[in-house]
């Protein structure tokens, strides 16, 4: 009988601790590239496409020192080990130094130490800076089935720590690498500055927050550069395209490239977004001018904050007028 009790403790023990380690397992994430069972080594050739015209983004529009542009596109593919950055979470030094001056020298130091220490990436991309809003710009790139992640950045010049990219696309699908992927971009704020215009002062976040999607009602204030009350979603300030090269295309240009031969201009179609008018409050009375002895008038006034654009509501009237009594009179 004790025998048999015996037994019964160690089968029951035995059974709690493999349950424990079970559910235990089942918590721990699962790597996006671990089931990636497609060939080796894959090429793509990567478009990017700014869409970020005074259309579609009017307020506050950028069109001298500097005009509206982007920086060079700075990218990696790597395994689910390694991470450029993520939303929610804090920007790394050179995601910052990069998101607010476009230096890339920090981050590129970042992406090969953990290359050499985990051996998490593959391989490093970029691509040339476009000098306007609205322009596209290419390269290669080459994923492994062991490193099927994209991640990228791209900063929005000028921003004080704002830019658009990819975290973590995986671009392995089973056994099978994906032909085609476009993916529209919105604007990301990094965290490390506190700037609310493009044109904002350098002025550094303290602490730190962490790096945040930029939406048409956050941040949550009328001087945002983004800030449209009005739209239940920003239009796309940019687009990427990453198209599988096949191996007879290898050394070929870039497909679906649509760059005019004298501009770097995109004619595509945009969403017009309308720009109400903003109005300053109104000035205090002015003095009481008139006939002694008889109603006059004085008058306050105002004056535009931001003009409207693309049929958004007109600007009120600047002045206004009202009945007063004289006074100081001989």
């Amino acid at each position: 009988m004790e025998n048999l009790m015996f037994a019964y403790c160690s089968c029951k023990v035995i059974w709690t601790l493999l349950v424990t380690v079970l559910g235990y397992a089942s918590s721990l994430p699962v790597a996006d590239d671990s089931i990636c069972t497609a060939e080796e080594l894959a090429k793509y050739s990567i478009i990017f496409t700014g869409k970020w015209s005074q259309t579609a983004f009017p307020k506050q529009y950028p069109l001298y020192r500097p005009p509206a542009q982007w920086s060079s596109m700075l990218g990696v593919t790597h395994s689910s080990d390694y991470s450029m950055w993520k939303k929610n979470e804090y920007a790394s030094n050179g995601v910052r130094d990069f998101a607010e001056k476009g230096e890339a020298w920090v981050l590129m130091k970042e992406i090969e130490e953990a290359g050499e220490k985990i051996q998490s990436v593959h391989g490093i991309f970029s691509a040339p800076a476009i000098s306007s809003g609205t322009g596209q710009t290419s390269t290669e790139l080459e994923v492994h089935s062991r490193h099927p992640l994209v991640s990228f950045v791209v900063r929005i010049v000028p921003s004080p720590d704002w830019f658009v990219g990819i975290d973590s696309l995986n671009l392995c699908e089973g056994d099978h690498w994906m032909e085609e992927v476009s993916v529209d971009l919105f604007p990301y704020d990094a965290g490390t500055d506190s700037g609310f215009t493009f044109s904002s002062p350098n002025f550094a976040t303290i602490p730190q927050d962490t790096v945040t999607e930029i939406t048409c009602s956050s941040p949550s204030h009328p001087a945002n550069s983004f800030y449209y009350p009005k739209l239940k979603i920003l239009p796309p300030i940019a687009q990427v395209t990453m198209v599988k090269i096949k191996k007879n295309q290898m050394g070929l240009p870039p497909p679906y490239l649509n760059l005019p031969a004298k501009s770097n201009e995109i004619i595509d179609s945009v969403s017009e977004t309308p720009l109400d008018c903003e109005v300053s409050q109104w000035s205090s009375w002015g003095l009481c001018r008139g006939v002694c002895r008889k109603t006059g008038t004085k008058i306050r006034t105002r004056f535009i904050l931001l003009q409207p654009a693309n049929n958004g509501m007109p600007c009120p009237n600047l002045d206004e007028e009202t009945g007063c009594e004289p006074e100081n009179c001989v």
